[in-house]
């Protein structure tokens, strides 16, 4: 079935995201908007189920390419025109592996709901209700892994780190590997970026999609379902840190920090979080 490919899936409504009054929640989003990845978890949410169905049945990767083919049509998709569609940027770290460590361990404070240092082998409770949120997007959107998504592992944190601390990513690199994983015979990596895919295709003139079907709202990031995500978080969060929690969400003021941040995307985000 092809809602098994976005079963788990999240996609963000930036424009309703980012006039929320929840200063943390705001500079988050913020935070993806300066980091380049706007144009992906944003764009027109759309899918075409049968043909995302043929498109992973028939896949393959082909000198650097991925090919298919859908409703008899030869589908080639390269890392130029992915970068493209999505405006991903093209410099930067391409691999997590190369993500410094000195900023790693910055970010385990910053994003820390006791100001202590996280563990990247616990879960995320540990975490303001902000980055639970970004944990869940780039688990679900980005790197596409199944698994328990309350725990915190060195990927998702290094996906999380080069958000919040402002590191250079190659993303059409990155996400194209992903991609190429997807459709390559016996690979563990998960299915997923049905959106985005049924994007690329719509953009093939000689190919008859038929109609789409529109993404769950209930998988789109907006003030409502950001706010179900607190209520939920608040309500199944460790009793330990549910006073903390709530002493951050009482301030209705946005701190001077985040406007610093509305005013200058591309500012290393480390201070403003502190």
């Amino acid at each position: 079935m092809a809602a098994s490919f976005y079963s788990n899936s999240i996609h963000v409504d930036f424009d309703s995201v980012l006039a929320m009054d929840e200063p943390g929640m705001v500079l988050m989003f913020q935070a993806l908007v300066a980091s380049g990845l706007q144009g992906f978890l944003g764009c027109t949410a759309v899918v075409y189920e049968e043909a995302l169905v043929e498109f992973f049945a028939n896949g393959r990767v082909r000198d650097g390419l991925v090919v298919s083919s859908v409703d008899g049509v030869i589908v080639e998709i390269s890392e130029e025109l992915f970068a493209e569609t999505f405006e991903l940027t093209v410099d930067g770290l391409g691999d997590l592996s190369e993500m410094p460590k000195d900023v790693i361990f910055d970010a385990r404070s910053i994003v820390s709901l006791s100001g202590e240092p996280i563990s990247l082998s616990g879960r995320k409770n540990q975490m303001k209700f902000e980055f639970r949120l970004l944990c869940d997007i780039m688990a679900k959107a980005i790197s596409v892994k199944a698994g328990s998504f309350n725990a915190i592992t060195v990927e998702k944190f290094s996906l999380m780190t080069a958000v919040v601390c402002s590191v250079r990513m190659n993303w059409a690199k990155f996400l194209f590997s992903i991609l190429k994983k997807m459709v390559t015979p016996g690979s563990k990596q998960a299915k997923g970026f049905a959106i985005q895919i049924s994007l690329l295709l719509a953009t093939i003139s000689t190919l008859e999609l038929g109609e789409s079907s529109e993404f769950p709202a209930s998988k789109i990031l907006s003030k409502k379902t950001v706010h179900r995500f607190v209520s939920i978080n608040d309500r199944d969060g460790a009793e330990e840190v549910t006073g903390a929690a709530k002493k951050r969400a009482v301030s209705k003021k946005r701190p001077a920090a985040d406007d610093q941040l509305l005013r200058s995307q591309g500012a290393h985000l480390l201070m403003m979080w502190i």
